[in-house]
């Protein structure tokens, strides 16, 4: 162990951009909890794009990079054809986009500034670490001209990531909700026509166009916060939101900057929350996604109110996207399914005596047990009823002891097994050993 410190210490140990520590062990908790989540439930969001810029500007402000850009064989971009003898890496995040500027020390020797845009897809991160120790899944390389040298690698385990040459952001992405966030409430509140705006809210908030950075965890906890249905009509949430906005803007034109950042904090709505929320996580980047803090995620899971919480409900929209929620889904809840609840943990004193035997259930038994299920017993009043009034057993059996007269069973005792009275019974009938007719 020392000596991989002291090794990590003389090339450079290895670094990774803050991003979604928990993504495998949220799928793990998501499918012991039944709830289908699938690994877009990792997928990285706003603050993991923009903390990622963050780390890049900060570990690479100050290195020199050299050579050509190395490209993975199964890596889902092209061939970056930027070479220099130094130059420099900067970056700034979107929304669900990063892009990188590769920019020549020298830019009268080098060639012109290279950028790409990134998307990072489920599990794409950044990781700076030695050349001759690269991570599995290193995707595109960016190596420096120090001795040893170390790489920027853009990793990306399930390859859904991608990277694109030039420096124009995807046109349908509208303004980020961290860093846009005024640009981004004015085309969300001036498009409400958009027939995008007919779909359920948690449909619409994954829509780029007007929630660029938005994601699963993040849709659900903003919604939980103003207890809003998830399948409430997006519009109706929305065009309330648009009212109130005016409404407070007539009654107090003059009010000061202060008491306006006070009235937002105490009355937050939909739009402001999808900045807020974000940028929780981007403040408390170090408990929450720093990769080198050991409770990182046991501290997000606590700061996590709904997204995968014991007790929580879950469905699936019309994209197979699972939201999670409390309280009712909404009147847009997709017909056929119910909704599942992420299941509580067990206290100790309900669970089972490990050493008590368990019954064994055989398959007549557990046929029984389903009709009873299916046709649940009458109430004990209903039948202490039938039996005063003689019920069906007592009556005379068709075919050969049709023409014979009624015979009445003598009454069992009450300490007489079930058998002997049976027994009893069928002997009268047949009339062997039957009581006298009364």
């Amino acid at each position: 162990m020392a000596a991989r410190t002291a090794r990590a210490a003389a090339n450079g140990s290895a670094q990774r951009a803050p991003r979604s520590q928990w993504g495998r062990a949220v799928r793990r908790e998501a499918a012991a909890a039944g709830s289908g989540c699938r690994a877009a439930a990792a997928m990285p969001e706003c603050p993991e794009l923009h903390l990622a810029g963050r780390f890049i500007n900060g570990a690479c402000g100050a290195l020199v990079f050299a050579g050509a850009v190395e490209r993975s064989a199964v890596g889902r971009g092209p061939e970056v054809p930027f070479r220099s003898d130094a130059y420099s890496i900067s970056a700034v995040a979107r929304g669900k986009e990063l892009r990188l500027t590769l920019s020549a020390l020298d830019p009268a020797a080098g060639p012109s500034a290279q950028d790409l845009v990134f998307r990072f897809g489920m599990s794409g991160s950044f990781r700076l670490c030695p050349a001759a120790e690269l991570p599995r899944h290193a995707h595109l390389r960016f190596l420096t001209r120090e001795s040893p040298p170390r790489a920027l690698c853009f990793v990306d385990p399930r390859r859904f990531g991608s990277w694109r040459l030039g420096d124009a952001w995807q046109p349908e992405r509208g303004p980020c909700v961290v860093s846009e966030y005024q640009a981004f409430r004015e085309n969300v509140l001036k498009n409400l026509d958009d027939r995008a705006f007919d779909k359920p809210i948690c449909e619409v908030l994954l829509n780029q166009k007007y929630f660029n950075g938005i994601g699963n965890y993040l849709r659900a906890e903003i919604l939980y916060r103003l207890k809003i249905p998830p399948f409430e009509k997006a519009r109706t949430v929305l065009e309330a939101l648009k009212e109130q906005e005016q409404e407070r803007r007539k009654k107090d034109p003059s009010l000061t900057l202060s008491k306006k950042v006070k009235l937002k904090r105490e009355n937050a709505d939909l739009l402001e929350l999808c900045h807020t929320v974000p940028m929780e996580v981007i403040t408390a980047e170090k408990q929450l996604l720093d990769p080198e803090h050991s409770d990182a995620y046991s501290n997000f899971k606590k700061w996590l109110q709904c997204y995968l919480v014991p007790g929580m409900s879950s469905l699936r929209d019309r994209s197979g996207r699972t939201i999670w929620f409390q309280g009712e889904p909404g009147p847009m809840a997709p017909k056929g399914q119910r909704p599942r609840k992420t299941p509580r943990k067990k206290s100790p004193q309900l669970k089972a005596d490990p050493e008590a035997p368990s019954p064994k259930v055989t398959p007549r038994a557990s046929k029984q047990r389903r009709r009873a299920a299916a046709n649940p017993p009458k109430a004990e009043e209903e039948e202490e009823e039938k039996e005063e009034q003689g019920g069906q057993a007592d009556r005379p059996r068709k075919g050969r002891a049709r023409g014979r007269r009624a015979v009445t069973a003598a009454p069992a005792s009450p300490e007489e097994p079930l058998s002997v009275r049976r027994s009893r019974r069928t002997s009268a009938r047949r009339g062997q050993g039957a009581a006298p007719a009364v």
